[in-house]
């Protein structure tokens, strides 16, 4: 089961909290059923968002060590990253045998930190992005195993020389070395929710900029290893669950869902509509419309709130059983396993029936202009793509490469521009720039103002630890 949502807010929407509760529904029934979810990174911890284990009556734990450092994992991914970083700077002090004219791997660090987007390295420009937007993230959580980790390692691209040929990690005889300070952290780990039943923790991968899903070694023991499995997609579906399904699935048929759920709010859509819930709908519809070109096994669920009115549940009621779309109120935060068992049970009927037979945007042999292209018409019905003259360089350097996309956006709307609410049609998008991750396996698509380093805001989580 895939869980997703509609377009996020600076509310939250309880993803989380939804997909733990419904996972203790389903065993509450007497079905086997684990959680797999992201391990949170220490740029939300202290920035905007906060933790990320879930919420009331629908928790994992231990709560607070989940959230820092937990076991570790995110560190280490840090710390293969920066060596891999230092090996580079270390080659071309040494003598440069390999000719590197352009190094284009970047440091990372676990914090919201604004003063590294721009620093200057050994008389070079460059930048730092947080641990959860790096390819080295990318390259742990796509892996099926150790063995294939260390093939991903390996064709990290970490420059160019004077031909414009690619430089690999493997080039610097170092995979091994990287491996050394992965190889505890590749295990996934094991938690329990709140009602003692056990969830999965593994990898945390922005979907903003990376693909946004747990790791495929936690997806593929979860699966083997018990009758349902809930993994959640990070953002609105327009962002981690099409990556889901472009991405992870299209190299891993077996982790396709059976189920998706739609998760929504009152708020959100309120927010989405400028105040007016029937104006918000339209973007529920646009979430609707777009899970429905990967399945027909689609429930869409009201993540409940205390405050919620009846008319206003009622309102979202009819307009998604219209639809020709089952729906189902969560109370999972308030009740925990008991205010999601009619969703649980909704899943199961649905997991019974067969699903569509979907088509992805693109062919991995569409050079990568129409791609981009294909991929921003038939998501998110983008009217135009623009490109920035540095995204111009990018498409001529990688040609006709035969790798799928990822989308770097704004989390806040369908398109390009945060402000753009709703279901924003009639809209051009802009590429600023394009970087091959060919370790992960995907060419990364920048659009607009998208930051791989957040900031603090001024009234930061961190405050919050002071009460």
């Amino acid at each position: 089961m895939l869980v997703t949502s509609t377009s996020p807010t600076k509310y939250g929407e309880g993803k989380t909290t939804l997909a733990i509760s419904v996972s203790d529904a389903l065993n509450y029934l007497g079905k086997s059923s684990c959680v797999v979810l992201r391990e949170p990174s220490l740029g939300p911890v202290f920035g905007l968002k906060g933790g990320a284990t879930g919420g009331g009556r629908a928790k994992i734990l231990p709560e607070e060590e989940i959230n820092l450092h937990f076991t570790g994992d995110i560190h280490a991914i840090t710390t293969a990253n920066n060596l891999l970083a230092a090996i580079v700077d270390n080659h071309i002090y040494q003598g440069n045998e390999l000719g590197i004219q352009k190094n284009i791997f970047s440091r990372c660090l676990d914090l919201n930190d604004r003063s590294l987007r721009h620093v200057v390295i050994n008389g070079q420009e460059t930048s730092f992005n947080i641990t959860t937007a790096s390819e080295m993230m990318a390259c742990f959580c796509l892996a099926q195993d150790e063995e294939d980790l260390a093939k991903k390692l390996g064709n990290i691209v970490v420059g160019y020389n004077s031909q414009n040929e690619e430089i690999k990690a493997q080039d610097l005889h170092c995979v091994k070395a990287l491996m050394k300070l992965l190889k505890e952290a590749i295990k996934p780990n094991i938690v329990r929710t709140s009602e003692n039943n056990l969830a999965i923790v593994h990898g945390g991968p922005f979907a903003n900029v990376l693909h946004g899903i747990s790791s495929v070694v936690a997806a593929n023991y979860a699966i083997s290893n018990f009758d349902y499995t809930l993994i959640e997609a990070g953002f609105g579906s327009d962002m981690g669950a099409i990556k889901y399904y472009d991405i992870v699935v299209r190299n891993n048929p077996l982790l396709k869902p059976d189920v998706v759920i739609l998760n929504t709010t009152v708020q959100s859509l309120k927010y989405n509509g400028e105040g007016n819930l029937e104006q918000g709908l339209a973007n529920l519809e646009y979430h609707i419309e777009n899970m429905k070109k990967f399945t027909k096994n689609l429930l869409v669920v009201l993540n409940k709130h205390e405050s919620d009115k009846e008319k206003d549940i009622e309102c979202i009621r009819d307009y998604v059983h219209n639809q020709g779309i089952a729906f189902q109120v969560s109370t999972g935060y308030l009740e925990g396993s008991k205010g999601s068992i009619d969703v649980a049970q909704e899943i199961i009927n649905l997991a019974k029936q067969p699903d569509i037979v979907y088509q992805l945007a693109y062919d991995l042999n569409d050079d990568l202009a129409s791609k981009i292209r294909k991929f921003c018409k038939y998501y998110y019905q983008a009217k135009d793509v623009l490109f920035s003259p540095e995204a111009e360089k990018q498409l001529e350097l990688l040609g006709n490469i035969q790798l799928p996309i990822c989308v770097a956006k704004t989390q806040y709307s369908i398109s390009d521009n945060k402000d753009l609410l709703g279901y924003p049609k009639n809209f051009t998008m802009q590429v600023k720039d394009i970087k091959l991750f060919k370790g992960a396996g995907f060419i990364t698509v920048y659009f607009g103002n998208i930051l791989t380093m957040p900031g603090l805001p001024k009234e930061a989580n961190y405050l919050k630890m002071e009460e």
